[in-house]
């Protein structure tokens, strides 16, 4: 809108009559002094407008020695008087106030130290100040014998080439190039052309009218006002994202002309006087040494991007700690000088226990928070000479090179056990985390890759063992690792190629000695390795995650037997269930009960018939996000089970929260019944869970007598080798009639 108002007042101001060009300049002066009042105010916050607030007040000294310059006639004559002071004196703060601003913009806008861009521009600054002195500067003083007044014309001039390395590091230190930038680029341009006429004018070296100069300090006018109304001019004062790239092309060619054309123009100028050619000489070593900046800059910017290059890559970005490359890096050096060292290299592998359930219950935040506090904490307990990584997301490893008879190793995964036993302060409060250390030694013939895995299968046999514990690894342990790899490998893919199949395990009514329903277990067959326990290969699965594909399919299949058993028994028959166990990572899965809902509909299974077994721990791990989905589970109308019940918390303040309807008491309890030695636990669980309204399914039952004594006590239902293994369903066809007795 400013531009548009007035670039016909330029035109006049150009062109017109002399009376109408008085009144455009009034008009522009007006204009540009109203934008830079509105301008700053409408787009900028108040801390942002002090460079603008700079720029109006020197808009305004010149406006004054514009006047004065119309008014009293004989302070602007040539060759000039002592009047010529009196305008001189306002228009110098003027220039004070300008180049302010623009250092007051650049210090706003440029987030971060910006070489290239501040060498750069005063290469720019020198450039054209050789030039200016060899052609403008040097000739007008020359002609002008010296006097004072030639000197303060002279200032003008290098005031301008001040300006020009001040809007040279707002274009070249990167970020937005809005409309408002270029506007104050075209406006300090024109000052440097204008002054630069100004002053050979004055120095009667070119014939020119006032006229053109009155032209380019409208331009100046209309500009740097237009740039202030702009909403554009917001970028002027923000902090901008400058990201340092290549040297372009154009770039490249800027700065060759910067440095050759001044130098070769100026070589060929023949010699002054002796102030003139250390002048000229001075500005041209300046110009040489801001190129060896410049390219001293880049070499050392290249050095630390190389270094930050290689920090990032060896080190953790949340902790600082060294990474895995680093911590195998200095292992590898270690071992090329332990054997004349006589040295052994020992790591510690620490993982956090259960360090899921900090994110799970605080979120990530805390979970970052609580690592870098393990890493401050683990960094304090070691030598200076001793590594400390973090290789994982709860993984840190302890890297130490001692003699092997000092036994450094052991004492400090001693006492850095002692060390997670005190709590740490976080934001949330106090939080206490156990850890499970591997520690692994070598005197230098292992390979760094090979000692790590080692610590690392040492500390999933301190995990295997409780948790919160030590393990030194042991070749046994290799073997071990070996073998799990191989049972992974033949686990994936064993549902595809119908390696898989049901088993199931009949459940019996005690009152009455029918049949209640089965218990669905997988078992697996591998062409490879035979038959694989179940022991061996849940573990795997649940770890693997591989748990949650091969629960779906028992889901479906067991669904889909019992659907088919009921159709060959009859309406008439009594209604059987079918049992099936869900792992800990299904619990945790987010699908759970859209697949458990999809099965039900596919299969036509009445919800009722399908139990859901689920075990005491994989409840406790998260029990806020288990109640979700096990209420979830219920709304669809299917039965949940507390599966063996007795070996894990066991609390009554928990079994109440919990929408179960079914108990199953561990095969460890009642194989002791008829010593008397567990029989007080099997009553006391019996009584409990009646009272909350639970039945009661007891496992393991093997002998006539564990069933008798079991109906005494009231249990509901039993299963066990009593009266039957789990079995393929071609095997349990004696089963599937209307009434069975045992």
């Amino acid at each position: 809108m400013h531009i548009a108002l007035a670039l016909p007042l330029l035109v006049v101001q150009a062109a017109g009559p002399v009376w109408a060009q008085q009144v455009a300049i009034v008009l522009i002066v007006v204009l540009g002094l109203v934008g830079l009042r509105v301008g700053p105010r409408r787009f900028l916050p108040p801390e942002d407008r002090a460079p603008w607030r700079c720029i109006e007040i020197g808009a305004y000294l010149f406006v004054v020695t514009m006047a004065i310059r119309v008014i009293w006639p004989s302070t602007n004559t040539s060759p000039p008087t002592m009047l010529v002071l009196i305008p001189d004196a306002l228009v110098l703060p003027a220039y004070l106030l300008i180049g302010a601003a623009f250092a007051g913009m650049l210090k706003r806008r440029r987030a971060g130290e910006d070489d290239p861009a501040r060498v750069d521009a005063v290469l720019v600054g020198l450039a054209a100040a050789l030039l200016v002195w060899t052609f403008v500067l040097e000739p007008a003083l020359a002609g002008s014998g010296m006097s004072p007044l030639r000197v303060v014309d002279a200032l003008f001039s290098i005031f301008d080439v001040v300006l020009l390395v001040l809007v040279a590091q707002l274009l070249l230190a990167g970020g937005a190039r809005q409309p408002a930038m270029w506007l104050l680029i075209i406006a300090s341009s024109g000052m440097f052309l204008g002054d630069t006429y100004y002053t050979l004018r004055n120095a009667e070296l070119i014939d020119m009218s006032t006229h053109v100069l009155d032209m380019i300090s409208m331009v100046m006018f209309v500009a740097v006002p237009a740039a202030a109304m702009h909403p554009s001019m917001r970028t002027l004062t923000e902090p901008q994202h400058i990201v340092v790239r290549d040297l372009s092309r154009r770039r490249l060619a800027l700065i060759a002309l910067v440095v050759s054309v001044p130098t070769a123009v100026t070589s060929m100028m023949p010699a002054g006087g002796l102030a003139n050619d250390l002048i000229r000489t001075a500005l041209s070593v300046l110009l040489m040494l801001a190129v060896l900046a410049r390219v001293v800059r880049s070499n050392n910017s290249r050095a630390r991007a190389e270094r930050a290059s290689r920090r990032r890559a060896t080190h953790d970005a949340l902790t600082d700690l060294p990474n895995r490359e680093l911590l195998s890096e200095t292992v590898s050096e270690w071992g090329d000088r332990v054997t004349g060292e006589n040295l052994e290299i020992s790591l510690l592998f620490i993982d956090l226990d259960r360090f899921k359930h900090v994110n799970d219950r605080w979120g990530h935040e805390v979970g970052d928070e609580l690592l870098c506090a393990v890493a401050d904490r683990l960094s304090a307990q070691v030598r200076d000479e001793d590594l400390v990584c973090r290789i994982g997301g709860d993984e840190f490893v302890i890297a130490l090179a001692s003699p092997s008879h000092l036994r450094l190793a052991e004492s400090l995964a001693d006492r850095l056990l002692e060390e997670f036993a005190r709590p740490f302060p976080l934001s949330v409060g106090d939080v206490v985390v156990s850890a499970s250390i591997g520690l692994a030694k070598s005197h230098g013939g292992a390979h760094a890759l090979e000692l790590i895995r080692d610590a690392d299968t040492a500390m999933y046999k301190a995990k295997g063992s409780g948790r919160n514990a030590v393990a030194l690894f042991d070749s046994s342990l290799r073997e071990k690792v070996r073998d799990r790899v191989n049972l992974e490998q033949a686990l994936r893919g064993a549902g595809e190629r119908g390696e898989l199949a049901v088993h199931f395990q009949p459940i019996i009514d005690v009152a009455s000695g029918e049949l209640d329903g089965f218990e669905a277990l997988m078992r697996w067959e591998s062409p490879t390795l035979g038959f694989v326990s179940p022991m061996e290969f849940i573990p795997v699965a649940e770890e693997t995650g591989m748990i949650v594909e091969m629960g779906e399919w028992l889901l479906r299949e067991s669904a889909r037997q019992l659907v088919e058993w009921s159709l060959e028994r009859g309406p008439e028959a009594r209604p059987l269930h079918v049992s099936v166990n869900v792992a800990v990572r299904q619990l945790r899965d987010g699908s759970l009960v859209r697949v458990v809902d999809e099965v039900l509909r596919d299969t036509g299974l009445p919800p009722s018939a399908l139990w859901l077994e689920i075990t005491e721990s994989g409840v406790m791990e998260n029990i806020e996000a288990a109640l979700l989905t096990l209420n979830a589970l219920h709304a669809l109308g299917v039965t949940l089970c507390i599966d063996d019940f007795g070996t894990g918390y066991s609390s009554l303040s928990y079994l109440q929260r919990l929408p179960v309807g079914i108990v199953k008491i561990d095969r460890s309890f009642v194989m002791r019944i008829g010593d008397g030695t567990n029989e007080p636990i099997v009553r006391a669980v019996l009584a409990m869970t009646h009272a909350m309204g639970h039945r009661v399914v007891a496992e393991g039952v093997e002998t006539p007598e564990q069933r008798d004594w079991l109906r005494n006590q009231g249990c509901d239902m039993i299963q066990g080798w009593l009266y039957g293994k789990a079995d393929r369903p071609a095997n349990l066809t004696h089963w599937i009639t209307p009434h069975v007795t045992a």
